[in-house]
C-alpha cells in the first residue's frame, strides 16, 4: 500500500498509511526512535480482522523527514502530530499503541487528550528515559560520525542474542532501516525524549492502559514498567521474553496481547467485536434483543464459532470474505442472509461495482435465475439504505 502524506499546521509533513475496513475501530501505532512505520508490518495481518490500522512516520523519520527544522522537537509537538492526523482523517476516538518514544507520545496523549482514546498500550518505555548526558552524548556522536557509529550497540539493545542468531535477515532489515535515519531528525527526537518527564503526571492519565516490556530490555526495564503501572490508575503489566523492540521480536505473540487487551480474551468477546464491525451495532443489538431460552445457544454459537473463530482468521481480508460469502449465499439461495451480507459488505469496503461483478460471476456458475434474484435483492438493499448505484 502506498504511503499518504499530509501537512501539519506548522508546515511539517506527515507520512502515513491506513488499512482495514471502514466500520472497524481505529488502532494507531507510534514508532520507536530510529524506526519507520514498517516496524509494525508483521503484526498487521493478525490485527486487520479487528481494526482499521493507522501507521505513520514520526516527525523527522522515514518519509516524514522532508521538512526537518534545526531545533529539537518536544513530546508535546510529536503528540500534537497524532491529534492533528486524527482530525485530518476524521477519527474521533482510537486505540493507541506506542513503543519506546511512541510510548512517551502515548503518555502525553493519555494525560492531555484522554477523551480521544479508548485504550492505550505503552510498550518498552518509561516515564523518564535516560538523562541529559546520555542523550546529548548520542546527539554529539552521530553529529560527528553518523548513524553507523551507534547502529551495532542499538541492534544489540533492541534484540535478544537468540533472535539475532535465528533471524539474521530481519536484523539486517531493521539495521538498514535504522541507518536510513536522518541525523538531524533523529537528533531532534533525541531532544524530545531527553526533555520528556511524566513521573509527576501519570496519576492524571485516565485511560485504561496496558504496559508491555521485555524481560531482557536493557533500555526500559521491568522496574520502569512497574513504576508506570504503580502510577497510572487503570493499568496493568505484561512482560514478554524480548529486549527493546518486543513487537518486532515477537510479532504474533505481541499482536495476540494487543487483541486480548483491546478486544477481550474470550472467543465470544472477539467474535462480538468482529460481528459488530461487519454487521453494524444496530443489527447486532436487534439480534441480541431477541435472544430467549429457545435460541440463546444458537446465538452464542454464531458469535463464538462464525465470528470468533472464522471471521477472525487472518488469511483472508474481511473485504474478500464478504465477496466469497455473498457468492456462496447466491448459490445456496439464502435471500435473507444474502441481503444481510450485501448491507454488511459496505462496512467491509466492498463497492457496488464489486457486488455487481459477484452476481455476474454467479450467473455463470450458479445459473441465471439465481443471479436474477440476487440482482433484485441487492437493489432492495441499495434502495433501503440510500446507496447510489
Amino acid at each position: 500500500m502506498n504511503n499518504n502524506v499530509s501537512k501539519s499546521p506548522d508546515g511539517g509533513m506527515r507520512a502515513f498509511k491506513i488499512q482495514g475496513t471502514p466500520n472497524s475501530p481505529v488502532l494507531i501505532f507510534s514508532n520507536s526512535l530510529g524506526s519507520e512505520m514498517m516496524m509494525w508490518d508483521e503484526l498487521i495481518p493478525y490485527l486487520l480482522p479487528y481494526f482499521r490500522i493507522v501507521q505513520y512516520d514520526t516527525r523527522g523519520h522515514g518519509s516524514s523527514k522532508n521538512s526537518i527544522g534545526l531545533e529539537g522537537y518536544s513530546i508535546e509537538q510529536l503528540g500534537r502530530d497524532v491529534i492533528d492526523l486524527m482530525d485530518e482523517l476524521q477519527i474521533g476516538k482510537a486505540y493507541f499503541c506506542g513503543l519506546s518514544m511512541g510510548g512517551l507520545i502515548g503518555q502525553y496523549l493519555g494525560i492531555n487528550h484522554p477523551n480521544r482514546f479508548k485504550k492505550i498500550v505503552l510498550s518498552n518505555t518509561g516515564a523518564k528515559i535516560g538523562n541529559d548526558e546520555r542523550w546529548n552524548g548520542r546527539i554529539e556522536t552521530i553529529g560527528k560520525n553518523g548513524m553507523q557509529a551507534i547502529v551495532d550497540d542499538t541492534i544489540e539493545r533492541w534484540f535478544t542474542e537468540e533472535f539475532r542468531s535465528q533471524k539474521p535477515e530481519k536484523v539486517a532489515e531493521t539495521k538498514a532501516m535504522f541507518l536510513r535515519s536522518d541525523i538531524v531528525g533523529y537528533s531532534n527526537c533525541c531532544c524530545a525524549i531527553r526533555d520528556a518527564d511524566f513521573r509527576n503526571q501519570l496519576q492524571n492519565m485516565n485511560v485504561e492502559t496496558l504496559v508491555i516490556t521485555g524481560d531482557e530490555d536493557p533500555v526500559t526495564n521491568i522496574e520502569q514498567a512497574e513504576f508506570l503501572v504503580s502510577k497510572i490508575p487503570k493499568s496493568r503489566l505484561k512482560v514478554l521474553h524480548a529486549r527493546h523492540l518486543a513487537a518486532t521480536e515477537l510479532p504474533k505473540e505481541y499482536a495476540r496481547v494487543l487483541i486480548d487487551f483491546f478486544v477481550g480474551e474470550s472467543t465470544f468477546d472477539k467474535g462480538m467485536h468482529v460481528r459488530r464491525s461487519v454487521l453494524g451495532d444496530a443489527h447486532v443489538d436487534k439480534a441480541n434483543s431477541k435472544i430467549n431460552d429457545f435460541n440463546a445457544d444458537f446465538q452464542s454459537f454464531i458469535t463464538n464459532y462464525a465470528w470468533g473463530e472464522i471471521w477472525t482468521r487472518p488469511g483472508l481480508s474481511k473485504h474478500n470474505k464478504s465477496l466469497i460469502t455473498m457468492a456462496m449465499l447466491i448459490a445456496l439461495n439464502r435471500p435473507a442472509e444474502f441481503k444481510m451480507h450485501v448491507k454488511a459488505a459496505f462496512n467491509n469496503g466492498v463497492t457496488v461495482d464489486e457486488i455487481k461483478e459477484v452476481i455476474m460471476q454467479s450467473a455463470l456458475y450458479c445459473g441465471l435465475p439465481a443471479a436474477n434474484d440476487a440482482f433484485h435483492l441487492a437493489l432492495e438493499v441499495f434502495i433501503e439504505n440510500d446507496i447510489n448505484y
